[in-house]
């Protein structure tokens, strides 16, 4: 066999294993497969609960709906003339998609310097110290997934001001964030260890 067939076949099995733990879950519908494939996640989301109080299914579903849990997400392009890419809509990055900005003052704040967005015990515990501001700036309750996540999208001051309320896509996204937390607390209550 030559050189570069042997090199060529060793790239496809490299391709075929899927990438690792990089990879989401097979299933994002489903809670406890979650918690059986990534382990290392449940753990995260728990300490993230003992830590700043957000359950572990808010913050599932957050991640679900800014990442479905890819560490490497990005925003879309932006194109000038339609075909020209001028960067990204944003600076979000990673499964919590977290603004540059934000992120920075994340890491000022908790002292966690070595903190990396594409990394799911970091990404969990910047979702924990947001939605912990949401509720000591704007009241809103650890358990309310909607509320919660309309504040994660459009910021302390803006949810402050109302400005989601002009925004009918994002009162049905934050309505499918807060069905889709239902369902994973149901689901993570009948999947042994994971019980709450």
């Amino acid at each position: 066999m030559s050189r570069s067939l042997c090199v060529l076949m060793v790239v496809l099995l490299v391709a075929a294993c899927g990438g690792g733990s990089k990879s989401p879950p097979r299933n994002l519908d489903n809670a406890c497969s979650i918690a059986k494939q990534r382990p290392e996640y449940i753990k995260a989301f728990k300490k993230t609960e003992r830590k700043w109080g957000v359950p572990v299914h808010v913050q599932m579903a957050t991640i679900y709906q800014e990442s479905r849990y890819r560490s490497d997400a990005r925003t879309p392009h932006k194109y000038v003339l339609g075909v020209l890419p001028m960067g990204r809509q944003s600076s979000a990055y990673g499964y919590s998609q977290a603004l540059d900005g934000t992120w920075d003052q994340y890491k000022k704040e908790t002292g966690n310097r070595r903190a990396r967005r594409d990394r799911m015990r970091d990404a969990s515990d910047f979702i924990g110290w947001y939605m912990a501001k949401s509720n000591s700036r704007n009241g809103i309750a650890m358990t309310d997934t909607r509320n919660q996540y309309l504040a994660y999208h459009d910021g302390h001051t803006g949810y402050a001001r109302g400005t989601y309320r002009s925004k009918s896509w994002l009162l049905r996204t934050a309505d499918q964030v807060a069905a889709r937390g239902e369902m994973y607390r149901k689901q993570l209550n009948t999947c042994g260890r994971f019980k709450y």
